[in-house]
């Protein structure tokens, strides 16, 4: 459950962040939305490579940026 919750906030997180920087660019969006993007990213990766019975391909696509916590989440469902 908290791999879902980390993967969903690393996606929406920089969804929020590129749309601010097409559109408008904030400054107070980013200030936020850059770090929380980048601790959930970190516990993604950090569950996923903690994850028991994990296979090496899949602990990889932990790690790409973004999606990769989706794509661990389609790969243990």
């Amino acid at each position: 459950m908290t791999v879902r919750t980390a993967s969903w906030a690393e996606f929406v997180s920089l969804a929020v962040l590129l749309l601010n920087l097409a559109i408008v660019h904030l400054d107070a969006v980013t200030s936020l939305g850059g770090p929380v993007h980048g601790c959930a990213y970190l516990i993604v990766v950090i569950l996923t490579l903690r994850h028991p019975g994990l296979s090496t391909g899949t602990r990889m696509l932990g790690l790409i940026p973004g999606a990769g916590g989706l794509l661990v989440l389609r790969r243990l469902s």
